[in-house]
């Protein structure tokens, strides 16, 4: 049987070594990708507060990060164009301009994560940037652990759509296993029986796990409307959903309730937290 679907990550700095594996791999018909430094993402940060902007910086850095900076939107914009970054982390309150008309920007063409920094708490802001197009949405003041959980997050997804899907058909997070050949999903080895529609909703959260999804993203994917019976019908399903995956405060909490905004799934780099 042929191997060519596998896809082997390459990391090494020595030219004539990296050569010699590549050739060996391409001749064996594997497909190698190949990357110089151990640097884990190129992040564009658009941040017009110095402080925070330096603050972020430091932090991706150290944690093996490359970091681009950009103090207006118009900056952002040419950072993004000239570089093409893997990660945008977008403060809003920009001084030029709105940081939404960077998401509209990039979005018109390329799929690259956003994670927005704001200051701004509503949930139309949140849900606004969201429908837009942002990946993630955290509030300033924020914790730096969160912050790098959110950032492998996005990376990660982005890596799932860049190569091709996740491997095998099998999505995995903690006790959660679904397979998306079978149609059939299971926590800790036992399948759990959900009709259609619930599997319908865990598969699609599933394919953008580590980033919230507002109500009428999830409805539009599952029915195809977004009035206000459509969103009663999705919490509904939910609670059901929840209630046989065995989700209770503390435990099996595979799905996050981001209250008035939408869901999110765990990916599997993420610990479930009890819901506040």
């Amino acid at each position: 049987m042929s191997n060519n679907k596998f896809k082997v990550l390459i990391v090494e700095d020595e030219a004539n070594i990296c050569s010699f594996i590549e050739t060996l791999l391409t001749t064996n018909d594997y497909q190698a990708l190949v990357a110089h430094t151990c640097t884990m993402g190129l992040t564009l940060v658009v941040e017009d507060e110095a402080n925070i902007c330096s603050f972020i910086e430091t932090l991706l850095e150290t944690n093996g990060y490359q970091a681009l900076v950009a103090n207006t939107c118009a900056m952002g914009q040419t950072l993004f164009t000239s570089h093409n970054p893997d990660l945008i982390i977008l403060d809003l309150g920009l001084p030029d301009r709105d940081g939404l008309e960077l998401i509209r920007f990039v979005r018109q063409k390329f799929l690259t994560p956003i994670v927005v920094l704001s200051a701004r708490t509503t949930e139309q802001d949140k849900i606004e940037a969201l429908d837009l197009g942002a990946n993630d949405y955290i509030t300033k003041p924020f914790g730096t652990g969160e912050l790098l959980a959110r950032v492998r997050a996005a990376l990660r997804t982005n890596r799932f759509g860049v190569l091709g899907g996740m491997p095998g058909g099998v999505f995995r997070a903690q006790g959660l296993e679904i397979n998306y050949e079978r149609r059939k999903v299971f926590v800790d080895g036992a399948e759990i029986k959900l009709t259609q529609t619930e599997y319908n909703i865990v598969a699609f959260l599933s394919e953008h796990a580590g980033r919230v999804m507002t109500y009428a993203a999830i409805v539009r994917a599952i029915w195809g409307d977004t009035d206000c019976g459509s969103t009663k019908k999705l919490q509904v399903n939910m609670a059901n959903i929840r209630k046989k995956l065995g989700s209770v405060p503390g435990r099996n909490t595979y799905i996050l309730n981001e209250l008035g905004v939408g869901y999110r799934m765990i990916d599997e780099d993420t610990d479930a937290r009890p819901e506040s």
